[in-house]
């Protein structure tokens, strides 16, 4: 399977969405899910997020080939291009975290990021962070949206973590009412960062960035985080 797919694993002013169906989730739907066009890696090779079905395969980060057990779409940035500036994108370049194609995810979506300062604070070099946390490093900026989209959430039985456009890692929570969420005491299999924790870790990678182009040279204050 790591040879199909060339990588190796680990051993508001205005209303930003329009929904197309019924959930009782509130906003927290908004905070995950890929606009359609986005290929993830799955049972059927490399293939785009609103071409899968209930059922299909998709490869997981920790957990081999997982179920698809619901998706639900949505309609976003309707009012595109006057979208509000809270709610624009974040496009990541091309290679700018292993993709192999340019990628946008909602702001709030999370992202796997592996990092001597994640490793350093929880003990883990890999650390879930929200998407705009990134913005600034490696040419990762927000941008307004040009035209409605479709956004596709994808659930498995359990919360993954799933390859996307050839290697950025994209964390899908368990959906869920968010009244659910807070009667559930469960650990979540991954922590999502808080913001101000999120920024320290994209700052520290901006750090570790600087010290490989220049081949471990920089000295001071800089050279850390």
């Amino acid at each position: 399977m790591d040879e199909m797919f060339g990588w190796k694993t680990k051993q508001p002013n205005r209303r930003a969405t329009e929904m197309t169906g019924a959930y009782d989730g509130g906003l927290a739907m908004m905070t995950q899910g890929l606009i359609a066009g986005t290929r993830v890696a799955s049972n059927l090779g490399w293939r785009a997020v609103e071409a899968l079905a209930v059922g299909d395969s998709v490869l997981t980060f920790d957990n081999g080939m997982q179920r698809i057990t619901e998706l639900r779409r949505l309609a976003l940035f309707p009012d595109a291009p006057d979208t509000a500036a809270a709610c624009w994108p974040v496009v990541v370049p091309e290679g700018a975290l292993d993709n192999r194609a340019e990628l946008t995810l909602l702001p709030d979506q999370g992202v796997l990021v592996e990092s001597d300062a994640a490793s350093d604070m929880y003990g883990d070099p890999f650390a879930v962070v929200p998407a705009q946390a990134l913005v600034g490093l490696r040419g990762i900026h927000r941008a307004a949206p040009q035209h409605k989209v479709e956004l596709v959430i994808i659930a498995f039985a359990e919360e993954q973590v799933i390859y996307a456009e050839g290697g950025t890692l994209i964390h899908c929570p368990l959906v869920r009412p968010a009244l659910d969420n807070l009667m559930d005491k469960t650990s979540a299999v991954y922590d999502v960062l808080g913001m101000r924790d999120a920024a320290y870790v994209a700052g520290c990678l901006s750090a570790e960035d600087r010290i490989l182009a220049t081949a471990g040279r920089m000295a001071g204050p800089a050279a850390y985080c």
